[in-house]
């Protein structure tokens, strides 16, 4: 892929030099001179210009990008970004930084968001993650689709334990894309079993999160859930 990405601070860089390992090529764009570091990434392309800027933006030839990121540390700057990469050269996937959780509901398809990383949603995703077991935890939200990347950690009572993949009748608009067992990440099968201290990893729809949960967990899990919180 073609990534660009505005922002060249430690936030850019790394995803730059994560990008670049993966094969992909990298465009980022910095405002600031001081901040343009060549040598810190050296196979990235590096272009000094002011994101927000409509002719910088045509110079760089953002319409040639697959995706765009919006990293600097500022939520208007990331905003707008992503805005003009949606509607002025339609970048099909447009990711943005969110700094300041309390701004992160405008981070929405409206503003030519397709996913929002926001660091304090993520870091309690992960605390949730690590200690949840017998509850589905939201990792992540995928703004277009409207579509959410959700986690449940098997006890040894959920009722498919045991029992291979084919067995569990999961709803409509969800689908299972990982198990972590152990150190192992495991491309789901139908005649896979699932085994106690599973992490499934699913892809569903907000309206149909309880119905998982209630499939994999038990239907009391729902009720449960919502009187423990």
């Amino acid at each position: 892929m073609r990534v660009a990405i505005a922002g060249a601070g430690n936030v850019g860089r790394s995803i730059a030099q994560e990008l670049i390992e993966n094969g992909h090529q990298v465009m980022l764009i910095e405002r600031q001179p001081k901040m343009l570091r060549p040598d810190r990434v050296p196979d990235a392309d590096w272009v000094l210009a002011d994101a927000c800027e409509l002719a910088s933006l045509e110079e760089a030839d953002l319409a040639g990008c697959d995706v765009v990121v919006a990293a600097t540390g500022d939520d208007k700057v990331n905003l707008v970004v992503s805005l003009l990469a949606k509607t002025e050269f339609a970048v099909p996937r447009v990711v943005a930084r969110v700094n300041r959780a309390e701004n992160e509901w405008l981070f929405t398809e409206q503003w030519g968001v397709d996913v929002a990383v926001s660091k304090p949603r993520v870091m309690a995703a992960l605390v949730e993650e690590a200690v949840t077991v017998g509850d589905l935890v939201r990792l992540m939200t995928f703004r277009q689709g409207e579509a959410n990347l959700v986690e449940i950690t098997l006890p040894p009572t959920a009722p498919y334990v045991g029992q291979p993949l084919h067995a569990v009748p999961l709803p409509r608009d969800s689908a299972l894309v990982a198990i972590l067992r152990g150190k192992r990440v495991l491309v789901p099968s139908p005649d896979d079993p699932i085994e106690a201290g599973d992490e499934l990893i699913f892809v569903c729809t907000a309206e149909v999160e309880d119905a998982v949960r209630a499939v994999v967990l038990g239907p009391d899990s729902v009720e449960r859930t919502r009187e423990e919180r």
